[in-house]
């Protein structure tokens, strides 16, 4: 079975698992409680802290352990609604995760003014926008570093120094970005940033927020209360298995051969090639314009409907133009904003490529398509 849909998510490593596997059983004991096992389980989680912490150029500190990118996007807004209104501006891209897109229109719900900036054609935050829009009354920005859908990555440092010149707060959103491309947190000079451990090989349920400084430097009054653990940013007993595991993914991400994502660019490349090849006309490749994730490959094929494609191909998983549409028939909101028409969605399939995939996998999935491609076409 080829599994295509590695945007989406990964499967867990062996090595992962392995490494979560003591902290299940023997090694159970909360990381918070003084005794000799709770000790021994503080010490798992700051080293994985640090492993985590040097594959994203941060601090040990830095990093505040939560569920996932979903909650560290939400503490973010949160945080910034329960603030003191000195400024009642948000400004997100039209292409971002519903987790900022959501967070968004809460705030928008409570009196707040949010901007959504246009993209280009090709997918891209559109910089002369954002520096219109970008003011003194803004509180906060938040754009993606790379699109889930289709993979374009955006102007992060541009977009942060727009944000931090007008006094503004900076989020990103990483999660398709980890492991698919350079990540900095220096770099980026992005204040607060959001992770999940299932899209780098880890285990799903753990994720990270990047708070630049610390929890000490949190801005806003914490949204979440309990017993105080990750700062008072995320309160509550630390899922230790989960951090484990979050931390080994980084560190295999760390010490993977320098030429991965040289190799997983050429492979996606020639499968574009070749299906450009076969379906001439009647392939679009979206967002092919701009820098891409090198492993993400979203096509629409005319006439052809994707949900029928994916239950109907043999032996390989695939995704719509994201996960979290389900297998909704409505044109996502990040091809409406590159000005595609309305049905365009029916038609869409991203191709996502897992670190492991090979030539010989590529090959045999061009024939698998082609064969669910003329079984649909058939149908209809």
């Amino acid at each position: 079975m080829l599994y295509f849909d590695a945007n989406a998510t990964t499967p867990c490593a062996p090595e992962v698992q392995e490494a979560m596997r003591p902290y299940w059983s023997g090694a159970f004991a909360n990381a918070s409680s003084p005794h000799r096992a709770g000790r021994m389980a503080a010490q798992a989680v700051a080293v994985a802290r640090r492993s985590v912490a040097e594959c994203l150029d941060a601090r040990p500190q830095e990093i505040v352990f939560t569920s996932g990118a979903t909650e560290s996007t939400n503490l973010v807004f949160w945080g910034l609604l329960l603030a003191p209104r000195t400024r009642r501006h948000v400004v997100v891209s039209s292409i971002e995760h519903k987790a900022v897109l959501e967070s968004a229109a809460l705030l928008e719900e409570q009196g707040f003014d949010v901007t959504r900036l246009p993209v280009t054609p090709d997918g891209v935050v559109d910089l002369d926008a954002a520096a219109r829009v970008i003011t003194q009354e803004t509180a906060l920005v938040s754009v993606q570093a790379a699109n889930n859908e289709i993979g374009t990555i955006q102007p992060v440092l541009p977009l942060a120094r727009l944000a931090h010149q007008a006094g503004a707060f900076f989020h990103v959103d990483a999660v398709q970005a980890l492991g698919k491309m350079p990540v900095s947190m220096r770099d980026w000079e992005c204040d607060f940033a959001s992770f999940s451990a299932h899209k780098i090989y880890g285990p799903k349920g753990i994720g990270a927020l990047f708070v630049n400084g610390g929890p000490l430097r949190w801005p806003w009054p914490r949204p979440l209360r309990g017993g105080g653990q990750e700062g008072g940013l995320r309160p509550g007993t630390l899922n230790v298995p989960g951090i484990v595991g979050f931390g080994t993914a980084c560190e295999m991400l760390r010490r993977r051969p320098v030429n991965t994502l040289e190799t997983i660019t050429s492979l996606r490349n020639l499968l574009e090639k070749n299906l450009v090849h076969i379906y001439k006309d009647d392939i679009f490749i979206i967002g092919n314009s701009s820098l891409r994730l090198p492993n993400t490959l979203t096509v629409a094929i005319k006439d052809t409907s994707a949900e029928l494609i994916i239950s109907t191909i043999k032996n390989c998983m695939l995704g719509r133009s994201s996960a979290c549409m389900g297998n909704s028939k409505i044109t996502s909101h990040v091809l409406k904003a590159l000005g595609l028409p309305d049905n365009t969605g029916e038609n869409v399939i991203r191709i996502s490529l897992l670190e492991s995939v090979t030539q010989d996998e590529i090959t045999k999935f061009i024939h698998f398509l082609q064969d669910a491609i003329t079984t649909v076409r058939r149908i209809k």
